[in-house]
């Protein structure tokens, strides 16, 4: 497989992505296609050029050419990848349940790669008729600058890359069918949070089968696409408080992302809100701060991309973990770990960093080559042999 069509113009971060897998593969000798959703005609009429049946594939996240936009549409709502002969295979950077309806629309050659080993299994377990690719976790990228800046130089303590929403948002969607839902949404809601190694979708299941023993499969399986607003409550709730015990701590964190304004704080003034911005800002930010937190997306086995960037632009990393990441990141080697259920221990870890700046050097620089191990460069080195037997 020889031609590649890439996505960018919706998801900024996503965009980001697929240049930085653009500029490998091209490395590797595919020819590559950058489509730009925000110049769907202009950018169409390249691509069919471009486009050799039977000879091309697109590669995209989160169903990019695969959403019903009209353009790769044919007059009786087949997807124009169908009559081409293009394999589309999609990325999914967040969890399957999210896209049970894009699923059920798919292009007839299609094909998922996952980034974190619990989508992967999910979809084997209920949607065994879907062809899944290799496991691809995300890649972290380096803003090529001749030399890393010394932490002395660098001005920001704490930062944080990435958006925030009060948990209050989900609300609604947790008191829409009365008390008795309500109470049992938040009791699943509560045990995530006083165990954080669990996955939603297992501990739904645990749930479901306390109240209905005899839970089918097929009911299981329509019941976890009506629960994703747990995975956001979750997911922004241990965010929130994660960064608040710092600041409350009196440790000044540097947010860049949407929504910080809406958590509440002891101590605001330690919260510097730096609105958000984009990927490449990002890793500039990174590149300047001492400590770049990381606070996983409740992924419990697959990476961050926040944890490579953060080490391939010299910041010590600071993160939580999981089976995965285990074998990967060494607590005080080349990164600093912290527990969800031991919040409480953040401000003195940051702390003792802070106090000892040659042992942050030291991380750091263990940290930059455990990142280079996982750019995007390797992760299309990994991808490539699949890529060339398609």
């Amino acid at each position: 497989m020889k031609k590649i069509i890439l996505f960018e113009g919706d998801i900024e971060t996503q965009g980001y992505f697929s240049r930085q897998m653009k500029k490998e593969l091209l490395r590797l000798g595919y020819e590559v296609y950058l489509y730009d959703l925000k110049k769907p005609w202009e950018s169409t009429g390249q691509m069919l050029r471009f486009l050799e049946k039977g000879n091309t594939m697109l590669l995209s996240f989160n169903f990019h050419g695969m959403c019903q936009e009209p353009q790769f549409l044919d007059e009786n709502g087949t997807y124009i990848w169908d009559a081409l002969d293009v394999k589309c295979c999609n990325i999914l950077a967040d969890h399957p349940y999210y896209y049970y309806k894009l699923l059920a629309q798919r292009p007839r050659n299609y094909c998922q790669l996952s980034i974190d080993k619990n989508h992967e299994a999910f979809m084997r377990r209920f949607f065994p008729e879907i062809e899944m690719g290799p496991f691809l976790p995300l890649g972290g990228t380096q803003i090529d600058h001749p030399t890393l800046k010394k932490m002395p130089e660098r001005s920001m303590d704490v930062v944080f890359t990435g958006n925030y929403a009060s948990p209050s948002r989900f609300e609604k969607y947790i008191t829409r069918l009365g008390d008795e839902y309500t109470a049992f949404y938040y009791e699943m809601i509560d045990a995530l949070l006083a165990d954080p190694s669990q996955t939603v979708e297992e501990v739904v299941e645990r749930f479901l089968r306390r109240e209905i023993p005899d839970v089918t499969e097929e009911q299981l399986k329509e019941t976890m696409q009506n629960i994703t607003f747990i995975d956001l409550y979750v997911r922004y709730k241990t965010r929130g408080e994660v960064v608040k015990t710092l600041v409350d701590a009196g440790i000044k964190v540097h947010v860049f992302g949407d929504k910080w304004n809406e958590l509440p704080c002891e101590r605001p003034e330690n919260l510097i809100n730096g609105d958000s911005l984009f990927s490449e800002e990002c890793l500039e930010k990174i590149r300047d701060s001492r400590i770049s937190l990381n606070v996983l997306p409740w992924f419990k086995l697959g990476a961050h991309d926040r944890i490579y960037n953060t080490m391939l632009n010299g910041a010590v990393c600071l993160t939580d973990t999981n089976p995965y990441l285990d074998g990967i990141l060494r607590d005080g080697e080349n990164c600093r770990l912290f527990s969800l259920t031991r919040k409480e221990e953040l401000p003195d870890i940051v702390r003792s960093l802070l106090a000892d700046p040659a042992k942050m050097e030291q991380i750091a620089e263990a940290g930059l080559q455990t990142g280079l191990q996982n750019t995007w460069a390797q992760r299309m080195d990994q991808l490539d042999p699949w890529l060339r037997r398609q």
